[in-house]
């Protein structure tokens, strides 16, 4: 029997397909569900379930960064979208991103089964899923674009590790893995580099002291500053200023 899991936050919907989706029939069974995104997430890590049927506009929630954060971290799990969002370039998105099914609210019985038998085929027919291929290239990919785009915003805040990684839904381990992967740097390196990035913005203006600007860009102190500066730049911020005609 393949274990399921329904999150949505209609919670006739979640009780509705408890007990009306024929799941023995099926080869299922219901392991558990939840009402939100973030519960979704706990509930997967806790019951690792084989499929998932659920709905990715919710409060609080960026669906498509969810659908993404599962098949990356889960690769063999599979996902039917249900949903009233009728966006077609929003439902090819979720599809490229590895759902298996994009059901408009209210479906039928009869799609709800095909999306269900769908999923049990694929879990039927799969060795062990290759987590590098091209659909979960994609979901990596999103995944790790998000975060970068997440700490590029944040950088000049105490930002850490486990922040970002609930934002983009994964956990830690599986973000540092994604970044160090896909842009050859770890989590503090990047986000050094993106402080620094901030920096030059901000010693562009002589009106800037160096200690302003390290305080504002998210530096313990100025020596700290000055030495994460020139290792990334081969200069300090004074040189960097100097040099760019700035007193």
């Amino acid at each position: 029997m393949y274990r399921a899991v329904i999150i949505d936050d209609d919670r006739l919907i979640v009780k509705g397909l408890s007990s009306i989706v024929p799941w023995g029939k099926l080869k299922c069974e219901v392991a558990g569900s939840a009402t939100d995104g973030e519960a979704g997430i706990r509930l997967i890590r806790g019951k690792r379930p084989d499929l998932m049927i659920t709905d990715i506009r919710m409060p609080n929630m960026d669906g498509l960064t969810m659908a993404a954060a599962i098949r990356s971290e889960f690769p063999r799990m599979q996902i039917t979208v249900l949903t009233a969002y009728r966006d077609f370039e929003y439902a090819q998105k979720a599809i490229r991103l590895g759902v298996c099914r994009y059901l408009l609210k209210p479906s039928s019985m009869e799609e709800l089964e095909e999306a269900v038998r769908e999923m049990v085929r694929r879990l039927d027919a799969a060795a062990p899923e290759d987590p590098e291929n091209d659909e979960n290239q994609e979901a990596h990919g999103y995944i790790v674009q998000n975060a970068l785009h997440w700490m590029r915003e944040h950088c000049r805040e105490h930002l850490t590790l486990e922040e970002v990684s609930a934002k983009v839904y994964v956990s830690q381990w599986h973000l540092s893995k994604l970044l160090n992967r896909e842009t050859g740097t770890g989590f503090l390196e990047l986000l050094s580099r993106m402080r620094v990035d901030a920096a030059r913005e901000m010693l562009a203006d002589p009106a800037n002291r160096i200690s302003d600007v390290a305080f504002e860009t998210g530096f313990l102190d100025a020596a700290h500053f000055s030495k994460t500066f020139k290792k990334i730049t081969g200069q300090t911020p004074g040189e960097y200023r100097a040099k760019s005609g700035k007193r």
